[in-house]
């Protein structure tokens, strides 16, 4: 195993593990709304948001998808050494992470109509993330709100599956939002 693998962890897990975790649910209770994070560093090319995410919502028992831009091996040790979390298909996660182009979507647990919190949970490596661009309303939002979205037709279709359907985080740099299912995009 690498040395690089060991390191990148949270220096101080409870308080960092905290405050991560508020950020995040935060993100997903105001739809559009964009947090900074800190406290990880992970290996290339994940993003530092990403890291924190991976670090405070995985465990051994939620398998994580890495789509082909972040399918390395440094990626998939680190993840392993730092969570546990076990490296899966499509088919069986409970996260996946990736950029936009490399996520099959349709492939991910959407959840079923006796537990609809079986779904995975899409951690979205983008470019840019910013309130410019797509209006997005619902739960959380007062009025209305506007995200940079890679598309919209995906997040339409997927709202149409309520109760099912994925949950997404977008990360860039030091930064995430996130778009729940409960979430409309116009």
């Amino acid at each position: 195993m690498q040395a690089q693998v060991l390191e990148g962890g949270f220096a101080n897990l409870p308080v960092d593990t905290s405050y991560a975790f508020r950020a995040i649910m935060t993100a997903m209770a105001r739809p559009g709304e964009i947090a900074q994070v800190r406290g990880a560093t992970p290996p290339a090319p994940m993003s530092l948001a990403a890291g924190v995410v991976v670090l405070t919502l995985c465990d051994p028992e939620t398998p994580v998808y890495l789509a082909a831009s972040h399918d390395t091996q440094q990626v998939s040790d680190w993840i392993t050494f730092h969570t546990g979390a076990p490296i899966t298909q499509a088919q069986g996660a409970m996260f996946a992470l990736g950029a936009w182009d490399d996520l099959p979507l349709a492939d991910f647990p959407h959840g079923t109509a006796e537990y609809p919190d079986r779904s995975a949970t899409v951690i979205v490596e983008t470019q840019k993330l910013s309130n410019n661009g797509t209006v997005l309303c619902g739960p959380g939002i007062k009025d209305h709100t506007h995200l940079s979205l890679p598309e919209t037709q995906a997040f339409q279709a997927n709202a149409t599956l309520f109760p099912l359907g994925l949950d997404f985080i977008f990360t860039c740099d030091d930064r995430l939002a996130a778009l729940p299912r409960t979430t409309r995009v116009g």
